[in-house]
Parts: C-alpha cells; sequence; structure tokens
C-alpha cells in the first residue's frame, strides 16, 4: 500500500476515555432489571470492506471502554447475514441498500434487525487513472485496449463484484473485457503501481474509501445508473440483541458518521499501514476526535 499520508501520532487515550473503563459494563440503561448479557458481543464484519472494518474497531475500542467485551469476526457476506439470523452473530455494520446488499434483505431481513443508516454517501464506483483519456462507462467498450481490456475487481463474492458482472459488464457493452476478482487488498496493489508508474487502469471501487485521497484516480461518468445512486450504510441486529444488550442496541441505533469523519478514520487506519492490528491506530484516532467519540455514547 501507499505510503503517501502521514499516520497520526501515537497519542495516548484522554483522562476522560480512561475514567470511562472504571464504569460497570452496561451502565446505567444495562443494569436494569435484567441487565446487559454475560458474554462478549459479536460483531461480524465483511472481509475487505474498509468503512465496515473502520467502524467495527471504532465501536469495539468504545464498547471496551464502556467495559463490554466485544469479538470481531470477519467472514464474506452471506456468512455474516446467515449468522446475524441465526443468532450466531450480534450485529454488523456495513450493510448498504437499497442495492448493494438488497439480495441479502431480501433473505435474511425478517430474521434481522434493521438499525439504520450511519452514512448516506455510499456509492459504488468504477475508477480509472485521472488522466485517463475517457469519462464515462460508455466510452469504455470503444477505448479496452487502453486498459488491456481487464476491470480490476475485489473479491468474487461482494455486492459490488455482482452489480459489475450482472448489471455494468452487459449494460455498457463490455463483454470484452475481463473482470479479474481477487481481493481488496490485491486491487489497491494493481492500482498504487498503476498510477505510480503513469499507466492506465481501471479498478471496482466505492466511496467512501480512503484511495481517492491516495492516489491521482477519479470516477466514470455512469449515466445509465446501472451502478444504482447513493446508498445507506446499516447496521443490523440478531432479533435478540436489543433484550440481551438493550443499551448497546441504543447507541448503534443512534449512530451517524458522515464521510468526512469517516475519511479521516479509515486514512489513519489503512493509508500506507501494514498492519492488521488496528487497535492502537484507533486509539490516536480517537484521542484527536473526543467530541465525536465521546457523542457515540451521550445520554
Amino acid at each position: 500500500m501507499t505510503k503517501r499520508s502521514t499516520l497520526l501520532g501515537a497519542v495516548a487515550l484522554t483522562s476522560a476515555a480512561a475514567l470511562a473503563l472504571t464504569g460497570c459494563a452496561g451502565g446505567s440503561d444495562g443494569g436494569s432489571a435484567d441487565g446487559p448479557a454475560d458474554r462478549p458481543i459479536t460483531i461480524a464484519v465483511f472481509n475487505g470492506w474498509d468503512e465496515g472494518i473502520a467502524a467495527s474497531e471504532l465501536w469495539k475500542a468504545v464498547l471496551e471502554e464502556q467495559g463490554y467485551e466485544v469479538e470481531l469476526e470477519y467472514a464474506d457476506p452471506a456468512a455474516v447475514y446467515n449468522g446475524i439470523a441465526s443468532g450466531d452473530y450480534d450485529v454488523t455494520l456495513d450493510t448498504w441498500l437499497p442495492l448493494t446488499h438488497g439480495d441479502y434483505i431480501d433473505e435474511y431481513g425478517d430474521d434481522m434487525v434493521d438499525l439504520g443508516a450511519w452514512n448516506e454517501d455510499a456509492k459504488l464506483t468504477l475508477a480509472v487513472n485521472e488522466d485517463a483519456p475517457i469519462d464515462s462507462l460508455e466510452q469504455l467498450a470503444d477505448n479496452a485496449d487502453l486498459f488491456d481490456s481487464t476491470i480490476i475487481g475485489i473479491e468474487s463474492g461482494s455486492g459490488l463484484a455482482t452489480v459489475v458482472d450482472e448489471a455494468v459488464i452487459p449494460g455498457y457493452g463490455l463483454d470484452a473485457f475481463d473482470h479479474v476478482t481477487s481481493s481488496t487488498p490485491a486491487m489497491l496493489t494493481e492500482l498504487d503501481t498503476a498510477t505510480s508508474a503513469g499507466e492506465n487502469i481501471l479498478v471496482t471501487l466505492w466511496r467512501p474509501h480512503w484511495a481517492y485521497d491516495a492516489f491521482p484516480i477519479k470516477d466514470l461518468e455512469d449515466p445509465k445508473g446501472l451502478l444504482g445512486e447513493a446508498e445507506g450504510i446499516h447496521s443490523y441486529a440478531s432479533t435478540s440483541f436489543e433484550e440481551e444488550f438493550p443499551e448497546v442496541f441504543g447507541w448503534l441505533s443512534d449512530f451517524t458518521m458522515d464521510s468526512d469523519t469517516l475519511y479521516s478514520l479509515e486514512n489513519a487506519m489503512f493509508n500506507g499501514q501494514d498492519t492488521d492490528d488496528y487497535a492502537p491506530l484507533v486509539a490516536a484516532w480517537m484521542a484527536e476526535n473526543e467530541s465525536y467519540v465521546s457523542s457515540l455514547t451521550a445520554e
């Protein structure tokens, strides 16, 4: 990954954050007659989706400060939704609606609880290097040679991959293109390599993502709207979550994060970092954003 951004300096958590550790799990609401369940909260996280990883790692840190034990479980979307619906997982924070994950909600939605959208600016995109001589998906079919007739994609089971295969490629006559799917990190490596070398590249991407700050890229216009309009990023919980963890259910139901704040968190966690130990990066970001962090669990 690129080294173009400077990581936020390591900053100790403030005394106010430290004091939160002294509170008992569940606080005043969670300490009602039944109280919170005496077990860890399991947050299911989609493999490779940075905004979901960022939100999940943030909430893990926030909830642990409040005295809860939290476990993150990484899996592909189908396994996540099956796990939420069956009660094996408690919550997931990265459901894009109405398009990207709509099929999963059609299948599992009756056995889950929608906690609402925490960001309304999610958008699937196809992006190219900013100096590419095209600006629209309608121009791709006639310029396949510029990109070696290749779309560099992410995970094959993702909603984005499905939309590209089932809507974008047939809709814009891109049958000559090979949609190469592997992983988000692999796509970002290809993007870094090509833009650093001044070469053309075509990738599947989405907003919000730190890549728009790190690389000289632009979105191709989608005049047919096949990638869909901006979507909301929703949290979904198991049907038992509210009863077992009422305080956390309330906090997550009220959770909002605008795109600028999310970009900031993602940049601190992912841009130029060669680690999956996100805890110190999140702690540093939290110390720099105390007001926002405090608002997440405010009465």
